[in-house]
């Protein structure tokens, strides 16, 4: 039996042979040189892009020291918060009319929060300012109680007039402004009353009423955090969910692996199942199964139960070993090897590709390629909460310019990969509030732990990504919208969203950060095929994993724009499109219906060469990698 390079037994000497010459060709053209013209871009590569280290020890010694700096800010590039902070005041500094109009906001609100203050204990409670509908730490009633509705209220003032301060700077760049607004109320964020013991009315009451018993189990709730964060464990009560035993749990098998990817094909829940299978690629960012969390949360187990074939590819975890594992490998070697064997198990039937997150947007990249190369074995392409362009990626691009990816490079190449611990910083400052401070209050000051969930578990268990990879990604897509643009190659040509015709869906979520909507619902824009387009409720993980049943008030918009139609704005297309309660998988897993084909037997468990001794139980070894 032969094995992969990673060392692993696959599924057929047959099946290997045959995927290995593809992928092995799908490589070659994508690593050849793309040949220049006039008149045309310079061609995107990886190479291309990747940071040029000088031999001489001066240039190693910089490299050393940027490395050695990102480490100690979570990857974040403070010449890029000082540039930004030096543009934004320049510009104050000279700019009368701005500085006579804060300095004339200033002086309205201190009078409207004197008048307030003024009414005193007996007065009306009445509030003065408001906080944003987003803003829960001050929703508790105690908080509208003399004199902490004055200490809250005092705060929003302040933090309001600073977001005046920080916007509408005339000359300053839109993105120094944005990172300067952002920053700003990250900063005024640490010190909002809500974090301290004296300021805050919840944990006063909480302390008077178990006679400071919060504070000890506080205590020792942030001893036991600090310890699992010296030995490397994950956070308390994730333990409860393991890939295997409680969640990933859907019945399934592995039926192909390589170095880089396992292809696990599910169990039949049904006598009888659709013509055309269903291939999930997700995110490599983070283990796959989010799409197969506990049974009642698990997107794989709902769609075999409707009677759909599912496969789904499960990343390896790389290491400092696979430092210059590209994206072409993970075009060749991961969507294209999983498309290979999946049209040879279940064999002349078109597939229904669907992508999450990164693996949307690369399985939107292979789609594009599959096209211009006449491979005409997709179905439908389906990308959940997916960028194919990054010309609006929200606040995460505050966190990627020319300085922070140069940090960040040199981070890489010294470890040969990014550890998804290091680049959990950049989302923890993006949900600061949820993330740290409501944490940091509700265990250690109010001393409670909350119950984990399965989806909590599975956002601890963090992946790590090869440095050429990574940095091909950010460079080409995140800084340069290269592929939007038309300008990112695979063998020396551009491969573009264009030139995708199957029908495609797409779902955007309301409160998404990483992916937002307005950026996924672009895809409208680039596409000249059918787009059957969904916004739901929720935010990038609990928007997609949003399975149909009581107890969670769901909803979401749904609407196609053929091929023949206008373009519609985002915003017009949200308050024109209906609204219905309710999980939007369902409308989802219709709209594959009515793509499937016909009713058919299920197809043999890894085809053919189905009862190879290769074949292992779901979830497989490369999820269980730390």
């Amino acid at each position: 039996m032969r094995t992969s390079r990673a060392g692993e037994p696959q599924t057929s000497e047959h099946m290997n042979q045959k995927l290995q010459t593809k992928a092995n060709r799908a490589k070659a053209n994508a690593l050849s040189t793309a040949q220049r013209q006039v008149g045309e871009p310079t061609p995107v590569t990886a190479e291309a892009l990747l940071p040029v280290v000088e031999p001489e020890p001066v240039h190693e010694l910089d490299q050393a020291f940027r490395a050695f700096l990102a480490r100690c800010t979570k990857g974040q590039s403070p010449y890029s918060l000082i540039g930004a902070y030096g543009d934004w005041l320049i510009h104050l500094m000279f700019s009368p009319g701005k500085l006579t109009e804060l300095a004339a906001k200033a002086a309205r609100k201190t009078t409207r929060f004197t008048t307030c203050a003024a009414r005193g204990p007996g007065g009306s409670q009445e509030p003065c300012i408001e906080p944003l509908p987003q803003d829960r730490r001050f929703s508790a009633p105690e908080w509208q109680n003399w004199p902490h509705n004055l200490v809250y209220q005092s705060f929003l003032f302040y933090q309001q007039w600073w977001h005046n301060a920080t916007s509408e700077v005339r000359g300053v760049t839109r993105h120094h402004e944005h990172v300067v607004n952002f920053a700003t109320r990250q900063w005024l964020d640490v010190w909002s009353p809500s974090n301290f013991l004296p300021t805050n009315p919840e944990v006063l009451g909480e302390t008077v009423k178990t006679g400071s018993a919060n504070l000890w189990r506080g205590l020792q709730n942030w001893i036991d955090d600090l310890q699992r964060i010296s030995e490397g464990r994950p956070p308390a009560g994730t333990e409860r969910f393991r890939p295997g035993r409680e969640v990933a749990v859907t019945p399934g098998k592995v039926v192909f692996r390589n170095h880089l990817i396992e292809l696990i094909q599910y169990e039949p829940a049904t006598a009888s199942v659709f013509a055309s299978p269903v291939l999930i690629v997700p995110a490599w960012i983070m283990k796959y199964y989010i799409l197969d969390l506990s049974p009642g949360n698990s997107l794989v187990k709902y769609l075999v139960e409707h009677g759909h074939t599912v496969f789904l590819i499960s990343w390896r975890n790389p290491d400092a070993a696979d430092r210059n594992i590209g994206m072409d490998d993970y075009l060749s070697d991961g969507v294209m090897a999983a498309v290979d064997a999946v049209a040879e198990i279940v064999p002349d039937q078109k597939i229904q590709a669907v992508g999450y997150c990164l693996g949307g947007t690369l399985l939107a990249i292979a789609a594009a390629w599959m096209a211009r190369e006449g491979d005409h074995r997709l179905q439908t392409v389906t990308l959940l909460a997916s960028q194919v362009d990054f010309s609006e990626p929200g606040e995460l691009s505050l966190f990627i310019d020319e300085s922070a990816l140069a940090l960040l490079d040199d981070l890489m190449s010294a470890q040969g990969y990014l550890d998804g611990k290091q680049m959990a910083g950049a989302f923890a400052l993006l949900n600061q509030r949820d993330l740290v401070f409501s944490r940091l209050v509700h265990d250690y000051l109010m001393g409670r732990r909350k119950q984990v969930t399965d989806l909590q578990a599975w956002n601890a268990d963090a992946t790590r990504m090869p440095f050429r990879q990574h940095s091909h990604y950010l460079h080409s897509l995140y800084l340069r919208n290269a592929f939007a643009d038309g300008h990112y190659r695979i063998g020396g040509r551009p491969v573009v969203v264009s030139d995708v015709r199957v029908p495609m869906f797409c779902l955007g979520t309301q409160r998404d950060t990483v992916s937002p909507w307005r950026s996924v619902y672009m895809i409208n824009l680039l596409a000249d095929t059918e787009v059957t387009f969904c916004l739901t409720t929720g935010g990038h993980n609990v928007g997609v994993v949003n399975p149909p049943g009581p107890g969670v008030k769901r909803a979401y918009q749904i609407g196609v724009k053929r091929e023949e139609e206008r373009y519609v704005d985002p915003e017009t297309w949200q308050t024109s499109t209906p609204s219905h309660d309710g999980s939007w998988w369902p409308a989802w897993e219709g709209w594959l219906r009515r793509h499937a084909g016909e009713r058919m037997d299920p197809p043999q468990i890894g085809g053919p060469r189905g009862r190879d001794d290769a074949l292992e139980d779901a979830p497989g070894r490369y999820v269980l990698v730390a």
